[in-house]
């Protein structure tokens, strides 16, 4: 097994029951990522990806098998400190964006920073700043949701998902309330992102985003099915200057 691995999950398995009925939303899954990957995880609805995508976020349990996140046995955790780890090792980033309405993008990215419990003397305001500035929108911080685009919105939740420095940034359709050319602009940010060593987990059914992402996963009746790595499209900044100049 490689060492160092951000993601270390193994034989889980996910079982609902309701009355005498048993449906197995994962059977026997196991899934490595090392530090620094960008993995699409696909598969038509009831496949199990986000019930995978739920347990890797540490916002559901595994009924069976274990998963290690950046070194940390997660089985076992009580409430408390799954909630710590969702908030200091865990970036998410959803396709509704997410964001407070009626308060800034430095307010909405601040948010996680507030939530921090382990004591340490942080600058929020300057830290939020950052994350803003990383994802280019150093100039949008005082803009409430409504007053900024669908893509710059997206831009806000992944600086709120980045900004207390995750382990793992997590991301569920990011791109399905986007249009085509916003889409371009979002994956391109994510690229960057995972350039800087940021390690990204992205659930889509979109074939055309996943071909952005480093390696492919694909679930079928909650068991993987393809696990390979994938030619890369890189985006590069002419790219956007000739689509808008067409």
């Amino acid at each position: 097994m490689e060492k160092n691995l951000v993601i270390e999950a193994q034989k889980l398995t996910k079982i609902y029951t309701s009355g005498a009925n048993e449906v197995r939303a994962l059977q026997s899954v196991d899934l490595h990522a090392a530090p620094g990957e960008m993995l699409a995880i696909m598969g038509a609805s009831g496949s199990g990806k986000s019930t995978l995508m739920n347990i890797l976020g540490c916002l559901d349990v595994p009924t069976a098998g274990s998963y290690r996140l950046d070194g940390t046995e997660v089985a076992g955790l009580d409430r408390n400190a799954l909630a710590d780890i969702r908030n200091r090792r865990i970036g998410f980033v959803f396709q509704g964006f997410n964001l407070l309405p009626r308060t800034s993008a430095l307010d909405n990215v601040e948010l996680p920073l507030l939530y921090d419990r382990s004591d340490r003397a942080l600058d929020t305001r300057a830290l939020a700043a950052e994350s803003l500035e990383r994802v280019g929108l150093g100039d949008r911080q005082h803009h409430e949701p409504n007053e900024l685009s669908g893509g710059q919105q997206q831009r806000v939740a992944i600086a709120r998902a980045l900004v207390t420095q995750p382990a793992i940034l997590l991301a569920d359709e990011p791109t399905g309330n986007l249009d085509s050319r916003t889409t371009l602009d979002v994956m391109s940010l994510f690229q960057e992102i995972n350039e800087q060593g940021v390690t990204v987990l992205m659930v889509t059914h979109e074939e055309d985003v996943a071909s952005y992402c480093k390696r492919v996963i694909e679930l079928r009746d909650g068991a993987v099915i393809r696990d390979e790595p994938v030619f890369q499209r890189r985006f590069a900044a002419f790219d956007i200057s000739e689509w808008e100049a067409a």
